[in-house]
């Protein structure tokens, strides 16, 4: 269980589910209050916590997280405002195993929260997916075709692995915009279309797996 305190719904909302999408369980809560209670039946594996929070601010609640016995061992990432280098110090000074500035893509959210947990603690997760002759490597990022290395940039990685992780599932460009390049990322939707045109393009054959849905956005058909 992942639990993320934002006050944000929209940003929380988003955060949650592409935790569940990765395969993580998680919970969100808009302040300390609805955290505490929650920690009070159930100790998560780590906690996303915003600084910026109604009442209560993150530094506080980190604080406290670190002082009681129950809690200190939870694995903390904190979000911070971009540029604020002192909420970032302070927070790793007071115990935070990570930071993201915001604003942050969920697959970053994600890469950050599974290097945290390995440090902490073991942590169960798929090591490799597999479509038809396409293979991705999820500890080594190597992608393979037909056996064969291809070179992706990191937001093609990102977009293929998004998909390989939700196979028949279709995603708007909206929402892959938010997923991938972050969920204040000020661009057109054009943006999705060529790097899926770069991506289809490397993957060769297997680019074929990745359909058009008219209308709607991408998803990524299992080998018939």
């Amino acid at each position: 269980m992942i639990y993320c305190v934002e006050d944000d719904a929209s940003i929380r909302d988003l955060m949650i589910y592409t935790l569940n999408s990765a395969g993580f369980e998680a919970k969100g809560f808009d302040c300390a209050d609805g955290l505490f209670d929650a920690l009070q039946t159930e100790k998560p594996r780590l906690i996303m916590l915003d600084i910026m929070l109604p009442g209560e601010d993150g530094i506080s609640i980190l604080k406290k997280l670190r002082v009681q016995t129950a809690t200190k061992e939870i694995p903390v990432i904190m979000a911070t405002a971009k540029g604020t280098e002192y909420d970032k110090v302070t927070g790793l000074d007071l115990g935070a195993d990570d930071y993201l500035a915001k604003p942050f893509g969920m697959m970053e959210m994600i890469s950050r929260i599974k290097a945290v947990l390995r440090r902490t603690g073991p942590i169960k997760e798929v090591k490799m997916l597999q479509i038809g002759n396409l293979v991705l490597n999820l500890e080594t990022y190597i992608v393979l075709v037909n056996n064969e290395r291809i070179q992706l940039t990191l937001k093609e990685y990102e977009l293929l692995r998004t998909f390989m992780e939700n196979p028949g599932r279709v995603f708007t460009r909206d929402q892959l915009l938010e997923m991938i390049w972050g969920v204040s990322y000020i661009g057109e939707t054009r943006t999705v279309d060529v790097h899926i045109g770069t991506l289809r393009t490397k993957l060769g054959e297997c680019g074929s797996f990745i359909e058009t849905v008219r209308g709607v956005g991408y998803r990524m058909e299992e080998e018939k």
